[in-house]
C-alpha cells in the first residue's frame, strides 16, 4: 500500500507542476524496483494506482527506464488475475493509464494486449455504474489505443456500443474537458475504421449543444480538439449532422482569444481543421481569414519545435486553405519559407503518405500562384529522392498524389530534372501494378497527369498506362463532373500522341471511351470555360455536333507579331489571320488561309521544364486537332525567332512549301546546319570551332538543296 500511494503521490505532484530533480527520479526510480517482489501483494486498488502513476508519470516526462518497464510487466499479470474485484473506477482507470503508456511508447507486449482483452468484457458488464468522468476516461482510452495500431476485435466494438448510450444519457453532465475528449475519440474511432453506426450518431448529436453552452471554458488544447474532431467528423461524410458546423463557428473566436497559447501540435490541429472545413463547404469568412493569420504567424514562432508529422500537416494545410480562398499573404508565404527548411532537414523521417501531402500541398501552392523559389525547388528536389527511395510502399491514393503534383508542378514551369524524370519512370509501373485498387479520383488524376506531362513520358508507357485504366471508366464508378472532364482531357491527349506518331498501333478502344466520356459530360450541363472547351475539342476529334460555344480571349505576343511582320515583309501577297478560332478550337497564331497551313509560335510554357524540346500534352493535342481538322500545323520554337537571323531559315521553308522559290538559296542553305542543330536542341547557335567538324557539317549542307520539313509529325 505504501509504494502505491508513494508513487501516486509522486505522480499527482509531477501533474500539479512540480519541478523533476535528481532526487526525485531516484526515489522513483527505488520505489518502481518493490513492486516486482511484492506483486502478489497488491489489491486491486493499489494496482489500480500504481500503473495510473506510471502512466502519469511518462506522461509527465519520466523515462521508460528498464525498472519502469519491469514493474509494469510484473502488474499486468495481476490486472488478470484479479479482473473481478475492480470497481467501475479502476477499470476506467486502468484502461486510461494502458493507453496513455502505450501513447508515450509503450510497445503493445501480449501481456497488455491481454490486460486490454481483460478489462472489455468489465466495461460491458459494469456499464450502468460508470460516471461521466469514467466514460470519458474509457472512449478516449479505447481511441487511443486504435490510434496506436490495437486491433478492433468484437470484444472491442461491443464494449464501445455499451457506452455510447451512456454518454447520451449523461451528456447535460459533462464539463467543458469530457466534450472535448469525447468529441476527440469518436472522431478517432471513425478515422481508425469504426462503423457510423445510429448510437454514435445520437452520442454526437447529444454533445454538440454542449459546445455552444460551455464554449467560454474551453482551455487552448480542448479547443483544438474540438475543432479537429468536427473536421474530421466532416472529411467521413457526416457534415449534416445537426449543429456540427455551427459548433466549429461558436469556437472560433475562442481560437483568436488564446492563439499566443497554443502549443505546435494544436496549431497545426487548427489549422488542419480548417482547411478540412473550408474544403467541406465552409465559408472562409473574414473572423476565420484572421484567425488562420494568426496563426501562421505562430508557426514561425514556433518552427524549432515542429515534428515531421506537424510540418506536413502545416503545408497541407496551407495549401487546402490557399485553394479554398485564403490569400497568399506576406504571413502564409513567410510561414512557408520557415518550414521548408525543416522539410530538407527531417526528410528522411517522412512516411511514403506524408511524401505524397508535401508534394501535393507544394504543387497546390505553386498553382495558387506561390512563388518557386530556389528554396522551395530544393524541396521538391529533396522530396523527390524520398519517392524514389519509398517507391514500393506508396499506396495507390498516393501514386495517383504524386503523380498529380509532378504534373502540376511541370505545368507551372517546374525544371525538368533527372530526378523528376526518374520519380516519372518509376511511379508508373506501380499504376499498372495496382490498376483495380484507384477510385475514381485516382483514374481521373492518373489520366490528366500522365497526359500533362507530354512526351516526358514515353509514348507506349503513356499507352500502357492509360490501357490499364481506361476500362474502369466502364464500371459502376461515380465520377464527378471535374473527374470525367480530367479523364475525358486525358484520352484525348493520348489518343492525339497515337495521331502524330505514324509508326504508332491506334486504339480506337481510347476513341470509344473518349465517346462516352463526353456524352457524360454533355449530361452534366457544365457551365465552366474549361470544361466546355473540353467538350469543344472532344466533338471535334470525334466529328460530333456540340452544343456549346466557347469564347476565347485573344492575345498577340511581340514575337508572333514580329514573324507576322517579316513573313509579310518577305511575301506582301500572302494573306495572313491572327488568332483564328477554327471549328471552335482554341485560336491559332498565325493562319494562312489560301494554303490550309496553321504556324503556332511555341513559348518556353508548351514545353516540360520550358526546354523547347519535350512538349506537354496540351501542345501536342491542339497540333493533332488542327492536322485532324485538315491543317498543316507547323510549329517554331520561340527562340529560334529572337532575332531575323533566326527567322530567315523557317520563312524560306514557308516559301518552299506554299509554292514560292526562295530567294538567295545559297545564304539559305548556309543557314540550314545551323538551324536543324538548334531545332533539334533548343539552344542558341554556337559558331564551331573544331575543322574536322566544320568540313564535315559543310559536307552535309552541300548534300542537298532541299530545306528539311518543319512541320511536327514526327514520332513521339
Amino acid at each position: 500500500q505504501h509504494i502505491a500511494n508513494l508513487l501516486w503521490a509522486i505522480a499527482k505532484l509531477m501533474d500539479n507542476g512540480h519541478e523533476w530533480t535528481p532526487a526525485l527520479n531516484e526515489t522513483v526510480g527505488g520505489l518502481l524496483l518493490q513492486v516486482r517482489p511484492q506483486k502478489a501483494n497488491f489489491k486491486p486498488q493499489e494496482i489500480t494506482n500504481l500503473l495510473w502513476a506510471m502512466a502519469k508519470l511518462v506522461d509527465n516526462g519520466q523515462e521508460q527506464t528498464p525498472e519502469l518497464k519491469d514493474a509494469m510487466a510484473a502488474l499486468l499479470p495481476q490486472v488478470n488475475a484479479q479482473k473481478d474485484q475492480f470497481i467501475p473506477q479502476h477499470i476506467a482507470n486502468l484502461l486510461w493509464a494502458l493507453a496513455k503508456l502505450v501513447d508515450n511508447g509503450q510497445d503493445q507486449t501480449p501481456g497488455l494486449k491481454e490486460s486490454v482483452a481483460t478489462l472489455l468484457p468489465c466495461i460491458k458488464a459494469q456499464k450502468a455504474n460508470f460516471t461521466p468522468q469514467e466514460n470519458v476516461n474509457l472512449l478516449w482510452a479505447m481511441a487511443k489505443l486504435l490510434d496506436n495500431g490495437h486491433e478492433q476485435a468484437p470484444l472491442f466494438k461491443e464494449a464501445m456500443t455499451a457506452l455510447l448510450p451512456c454518454v447520451n444519457e449523461q451528456h447535460g453532465q459533462f464539463n467543458a474537458q469530457g466534450i472535448a475528449n469525447l468529441l476527440w475519440a469518436m472522431a478517432k474511432l471513425i478515422d481508425n475504421g469504426q462503423e457510423w453506426t445510429p448510437e454514435l450518431n445520437e452520442a454526437v448529436a447529444a454533445l454538440l449543444p454542449h459546445v455552444h453552452l460551455q464554449k467560454a471554458n474551453f482551455k487552448p488544447q480542448e479547443i483544438a480538439n474540438l475543432l479537429w474532431a468536427t473536421a474530421k467528423l466532416v472529411d467521413s461524410g457526416q457534415e449534416k449532422i445537426p449543429g456540427l458546423m455551427e459548433a466549429a463557428a461558436a469556437l472560433l473566436p475562442h481560437v483568436n482569444a488564446q492563439k499566443a497559447d497554443f502549443t505546435p501540435p494544436a496549431i497545426t490541429n487548427l489549422l488542419w481543421a480548417m482547411a478540412k472545413l473550408a474544403n467541406s463547404g465552409q465559408e472562409l469568412t473574414p473572423e476565420l481569414k484572421e484567425v488562420v493569420s494568426a496563426l501562421l504567424r505562430h508557426v514561425n514562432a514556433q518552427e524549432a519545435h515542429l515534428k515531421p508529422q506537424e510540418i506536413t500537416n502545416l503545408l497541407w494545410a496551407t495549401a487546402k486553405l490557399v485553394d479554398n480562398g485564403q490569400e497568399v499573404t506576406a504571413g502564409l508565404k513567410e510561414a512557408v519559407a520557415v518550414l521548408l527548411p525543416h522539410v530538407n532537414v527531417q526528410k528522411d523521417q517522412f512516411v511514403p503518405q506524408a511524401i505524397a501531402n508535401l508534394l501535393w500541398a507544394m504543387a497546390k501552392l505553386v498553382d495558387n500562384g506561390h512563388e518557386q523559389t530556389p528554396k522551395f525547388n530544393e524541396t521538391v528536389a529533396a522530396l523527390l529522392t524520398c519517392v524514389i527511395v519509398q517507391k514500393a510502399n506508396f499506396k495507390p491514393q498516393e501514386i495517383a498524389n504524386l503523380l498529380w503534383a509532378i504534373a502540376k508542378l511541370v505545368d507551372n514551369g517546374q525544371e525538368q530534372t533527372p530526378g523528376l524524370n526518374g520519380v516519372v519512370g518509376a511511379l508508373l509501373p506501380l499504376v499498372n501494378a495496382q490498376k483495380d485498387q484507384f477510385n475514381a479520383q485516382g483514374i481521373a488524376n492518373l489520366l490528366w497527369a500522365t497526359a500533362k506531362l507530354g512526351e516526358l513520358v514515353e509514348l507506349n508507357v503513356a499507352t500502357s498506362t492509360f490501357e490499364s485504366l481506361v476500362y474502369r471508366i466502364s464500371e459502376n464508378l461515380q465520377f464527378s463532373q471535374k473527374e470525367i472532364s480530367m479523364s475525358l482531357w486525358g484520352v484525348m491527349v493520348c489518343c492525339a500522341r497515337l495521331a502524330l506518331d505514324s509508326n504508332a498501333n491506334k486504339n480506337n478502344v481510347l476513341e470509344k471511351h473518349m465517346d462516352d466520356l463526353l456524352t457524360r459530360l454533355e449530361n452534366t450541363s457544365p457551365d465552366n470555360e474549361e470544361d466546355r472547351s473540353i467538350m469543344i475539342m472532344a466533338a471535334s476529334w470525334l466529328g460530333r455536333a456540340c452544343p456549346v460555344v466557347r469564347h476565347y480571349q485573344k492575345a498577340i505576343s511581340k514575337t508572333q507579331a514580329d514573324f507576322r511582320d517579316q513573313l509579310q515583309s518577305c511575301i506582301p501577297s500572302l494573306r495572313i489571320e491572327e488568332e483564328k478560332s477554327l471549328n471552335s478550337l482554341p485560336p491559332v497564331d498565325l493562319l494562312l488561309p489560301d494554303h490550309n497551313m496553321v504556324i503556332e509560335v511555341q513559348g518556353p510554357s508548351h514545353y516540360v521544364g520550358g526546354d523547347f524540346k519535350t512538349r506537354k500534352g496540351s501542345t501536342l493535342l491542339k497540333i493533332a486537332l488542327l492536322q485532324k481538322s485538315g491543317f498543316e500545323a507547323i510549329e517554331i520554337p520561340v527562340n529560334m525567332l529572337w532575332n531575323q537571323d533566326l527567322m530567315k531559315p523557317y520563312i524560306d521553308q514557308i516559301k518552299t512549301r506554299i509554292g514560292i522559290p526562295p530567294q538567295e538559296l545559297g545564304s539559305v542553305s548556309f543557314n540550314r546546319g545551323w538551324a536543324d542543330a538548334a531545332y533539334v536542341t533548343g539552344e542558341e547557335h554556337l559558331e564551331e570551332t573544331n575543322p574536322a567538324k566544320k568540313k564535315k557539317r559543310r559536307r552535309k549542307r552541300t548534300a542537298s538543296n532541299r530545306l528539311p520539313p518543319i512541320m511536327t509529325q514526327v514520332s513521339s
